[in-house]
């Protein structure tokens, strides 16, 4: 169940993170937000005006933090791979290098 769960949210998280980082999603939160303050004279830049963008913000945050946390560990885990084959590939190539400078010092 633990196993299908993460694997919902990894490819929800990669969605997400595909989507929100398009200029489309920019300029749809520009929209949203001048919608907002153009829209403070028509109530009387009230409280419960202040409040729809205050509480907005802060629900988008506290999702994009997971969100970011989600992309920053695959992030994570996808270089420790490549670090883990490029050491291989060096000792391979140390090994290679070791064998043809015996080999040269026989032939001499």
């Amino acid at each position: 169940m633990q196993a299908f769960l993460k694997s919902r949210f990894d490819r929800l998280a990669e969605w997400i993170s595909a989507a929100l980082g398009r200029p489309l999603a920019f300029l749809a939160a520009l929209a949203i937000v001048t919608l907002w303050a153009i829209s403070g004279p028509l109530f009387g830049y009230s409280d419960t005006w202040q409040l729809v963008i205050n509480t907005g913000t802060t629900i988008s945050t506290f999702l994009m933090v997971f969100l970011l946390q989600n992309t920053g560990n695959r992030t994570i885990a996808e270089l420790q791979d490549h670090l883990h084959r490029l050491e291989r590939q060096n000792a391979d190539i140390l090994a290679l290098l070791q064998g043809q400078s015996g080999d040269m010092r026989r032939a001499a």
